[in-house]
């Protein structure tokens, strides 16, 4: 594939295995909402709720895992969710689910810069604008300009920081400081994060595997990784990544338990402060900096690679065939956009990590059976994906005022999956009814 087409921006050079398939997927999906939701997590729910959120992550990814083996044998040759869409959908549900997925992945990248700038806040002494602008630069440069083979240039060192971060700082300070002596600090000051019997961690818990089937089956870097891995081994590369991930969240709630054991803090964000502030060794704290940014750089450029794949491959190109040079043209101007408007939603917007998380859960629980719907039937259907995620989806915001947020993302996946069911249901009773009229309107054979 030539460097200079619009293809090679996609996908690379060469179709992964299962090695760097695990490189490319835990690229993606260490997001800065892993890092700044595991406190918040921890507080709210306790040490069952950190465990949880790392529970709801891997095994969704393993699930997928599962259905990617389908995608990459159904849509051999595709390089988009959008190119699925296309091909399954009429006009009018092509189109809406091409808004959903565009509103999604800008509100998924908006996610990843609000991390990146509390961060910034947090950690440096320097003015929020100066470090934001030096972030979305980088931000242009390998998610904006540099495509997938830049992606996975920075996905090799950013899982080696991953798993130096996880790996030697937990080891080095619960030695240094001993298992015994931490766990009564942390009894001491906060003995309601080891208060197992709380059914809204549980409520937490199997909501949050519902949102994160959801953003999987909807997120357009995903379904591209689907697509650059060996077919053969897509769903061992998702299994083995889930397994991975879930040790992640785990080891990152740990050095929060480690920064409050034995004493307080003022609210969640300290925390990160707190535990930067007890790594004695200055290598430790430029080691963990540096893994931050990384998994947060790193997903963000997949986000933007993969909604510029979209927007110019999918939109654009939908709307007016485009040649080589304006394609990279319209990537060039959409990134610059998008980069424009993230800059000012960081400077005036302070967002809190599990809201960003949870925000369009609605959306993403009532996408599951629409996308399973497409992925798992034969022919062009459209009004059963379109309509069921329609209905959960303004089935889950109305219903706002009357429930939980929890309540109301299931809400939202019931109602989906009820009207995607009757759709069902209704194909094979036809089915079997037009298979019974063509037994009866055979001649009868006297032998």
């Amino acid at each position: 594939m030539k460097k200079k087409s619009f293809d090679f921006y996609i996908q690379g050079a060469v179709q992964l295995g299962i090695a760097f398939g695990v490189v490319s997927i835990l690229s993606r999906w260490i997001t800065g909402n892993t890092i700044l939701s595991s406190p918040e997590t921890l507080i709210r729910y306790g040490l069952i709720g950190g465990i949880g959120y790392a529970f709801m992550g891997g095994l969704a990814l393993i699930l997928f895992g599962f259905i990617a083996r389908k995608i990459a044998y159904t849509f051999s040759g595709r390089m988009t969710i959008g190119d699925v869409l296309k091909e399954k959908l009429s006009p009018f549900g092509y189109w809406y689910m091409m808004a959903l997925l565009l509103i999604m992945g800008v509100y998924s990248l908006f996610i990843q810069v609000m991390g990146a700038g509390l961060l910034l806040y947090m950690l440096f002494p320097v003015p929020l604008a100066v470090g934001m602008v030096l972030f979305l630069t980088l931000l242009y440069l390998v998610g904006g300009i540099g495509g997938l083979y830049r992606i996975h240039q920075l996905a090799g060192i950013t899982v080696i920081l991953i798993f130096g971060t996880i790996i030697l700082i937990p080891v080095y300070s619960y030695m240094q400081q001993g298992v015994t002596v931490i766990f009564e600090g942390i009894q001491l000051y906060h003995p309601y994060l080891l208060f197992t019997k709380n059914q809204e961690s549980l409520w937490f818990i199997f909501t949050g595997l519902l949102v994160f089937s959801g953003q999987m089956l909807t997120d357009r870097a995903t379904w591209q990784r689907v697509f650059i891995i060996k077919k053969e081994k897509v769903k061992m590369a998702f299994v083995l990544t889930g397994l991975i991930w879930f040790t992640i969240p785990i080891a990152i709630t740990s050095l929060f338990l480690l920064a409050i054991s034995g004493r307080t803090f003022e609210n969640t964000y300290s925390l990160i402060f707190e535990l930067v502030s007890i790594l004695e060794s200055n290598a430790l704290i430029f080691v963990f900096i540096l893994f931050c940014f990384a998994a947060i750089l790193s997903a963000a450029s997949s986000e933007m690679h993969s909604l510029n794949s979209l927007f110019i491959r999918n939109v654009a190109g939908e709307l007016k065939k485009l040649s080589i040079e304006q394609q990279f043209k319209y990537k060039n101007i959409f990134s610059f956009a998008l980069i424009a408007s993230l800059f000012l939603a960081a400077l005036y917007l302070t967002p809190y990590p599990l809201q960003l998380l949870f925000f369009f859960g609605n959306i993403y629980s009532s996408m599951i059976f629409a996308i399973l719907y497409i992925v798992f039937s034969k022919g062009r259907e459209t009004l059963a994906p379109v309509l069921s995620s329609f209905i959960g989806i303004v089935a889950g915001f109305a219903s706002y005022p009357f429930t939980t947020y929890f309540e109301s993302v299931w809400i939202s996946f019931l109602l989906s999956g009820i009207v995607c069911s009757f759709f069902i249901i209704k194909k094979t009773i036809q089915r079997r009814f037009r298979q019974s009229l063509n037994l009866e309107d055979k001649p009868y054979d006297a032998k």
